[in-house]
């Protein structure tokens, strides 16, 4: 199939693009890396009737640290993070899970923005995000605003940005000296969407864990913090987690698996990555 006729607008500053955005309401979608649109276009599943391309705005792109917090522009695409000598240090979390997105074809032109505003629950970065209590910056016609990620992700490819605004970057706090993270992912292949993945964020306290972040990803309409489970954890290990989980997670079937095949999938994960975190896997 072919896309649509939709117009194209390429402009040079992002009030230009919010102006674009307001002149022409719903009929306009932001353009970032095109990986999720420009197939849904081609599937027919999408039809704007303008597309605000956000390629020639460099103000959304680049990674920064100012002060304890680590800025990255909408626009950083996955190989960017991936190269980065700051995300590594900073950000291990975000680092260990660029190499699951996909493929490198996709890895080169994705961005990390338009990953977090499609909020597909079975993608990588969402998670991470939400494990490492991201704030989304977002400017729209009434100025900018900061919204935190426990209530960025409304549902099924639903988030908290509005009509007429652009997600322009993510700031995420640095973890601390004790922090520790883990992340795993089970898929049928390498680069396919995962059956389950979990993103975990934490800090070393004593023998066990503090602070535990447990985010889980394709296994509900969006990216779920295992709140119950990490209870569980710092309360009786491992097991009390796994068991803990049913409270936390509860995944449908679909035509791709059954809803009792992820939830097994996710508490084999929960299993290794804990153990790794703690040092016993």
């Amino acid at each position: 199939m072919k896309a649509p006729d939709v117009a194209y607008a390429r402009p040079d500053s992002l009030d230009e693009a919010l102006a674009l955005l307001a002149a022409h309401g719903e009929a306009a979608r932001p353009l970032a890396g095109g990986q999720s649109l420009v197939t849904s276009l081609n599937m027919r599943l999408a039809a704007p009737g303008l597309l605000v391309d956000l390629n020639g705005l460099p103000d959304l792109t680049g990674i920064a640290e100012d002060g304890e917090v680590i800025r990255i522009g909408a626009m950083t695409r996955h190989r960017e993070l991936a190269a980065s000598s700051l995300v590594a240090e900073r950000l291990p979390l975000i680092a260990a899970a660029v190499p699951h997105i996909a493929h490198p074809a996709i890895r080169n032109r994705g961005t990390i923005g338009g990953s977090v505003a499609l909020a597909d629950p079975a993608a990588e970065l969402p998670a991470c995000c939400l494990a490492l209590q991201a704030r989304f910056v977002i400017r729209g016609p009434a100025g900018e605003r900061r919204v935190a990620a426990d209530d960025f992700f409304r549902g099924l490819f639903e988030t908290a940005i509005g009509p007429g605004e652009i997600l322009v970057a993510i700031e995420i706090p640095v973890p601390g000296a004790e922090a520790v993270s883990g992340f795993d992912e089970l898929a049928r292949r390498h680069g396919d969407y995962a059956l389950a993945g979990l993103a975990a964020q934490g800090r070393r306290d004593g023998a066990g864990l503090g602070d535990l972040r447990l985010v889980f990803f394709g296994v509900g309409d969006r990216p779920v913090l295992a709140k119950s489970a990490a209870a569980a954890f710092a309360a009786g290990g491992v097991k009390a987690a796994q068991d803990a989980l049913a409270d936390d997670i509860d995944p449908a079937d679909d035509v791709a698996v059954r809803g009792a095949t992820r939830r097994h999938l996710a508490r084999v994960l929960l299993g290794r990555v804990l153990g790794r975190m703690t040092g016993e896997a």
